[in-house]
């Protein structure tokens, strides 16, 4: 999996709203507004504030950070591993032989 394919997970819902009441600008942001400010889709935002959604994709996640003024950790914790992990070194499934 690329970094930018990469998943990052919301895990508190509650944080982003705070944020979104009070952004790095000091402004109110709504859910439309912040959507157009990161340039992703309002029900993505949407989702991720009701808890629908939690989980996005690393520009997704680094286009609201930015919107709402605060770094990536802050609000996103990536999922999955950091570095792949190369096919050789993933071992091969044994086979179950029927009789």
């Amino acid at each position: 999996m690329a970094p930018r394919d990469e998943l990052y997970l919301l895990p508190e819902r509650d944080l982003l709203l705070r944020l979104m009441r009070r952004t790095g600008t000091g402004q109110r942001a709504t859910v439309r507004q912040l959507a157009e400010r990161a340039d992703v889709a309002s029900g993505t935002v949407g989702n991720l504030v009701s808890g629908a959604q939690n989980c996005v994709t690393h520009d997704t996640a680094r286009a609201i950070c930015r919107a709402i003024g605060v770094d990536l950790p802050i609000l996103f914790i990536p999922i999955g591993r950091a570095v792949p992990v190369p096919a050789v070194d993933i071992a091969p499934v044994p086979t179950q032989v029927t009789p």
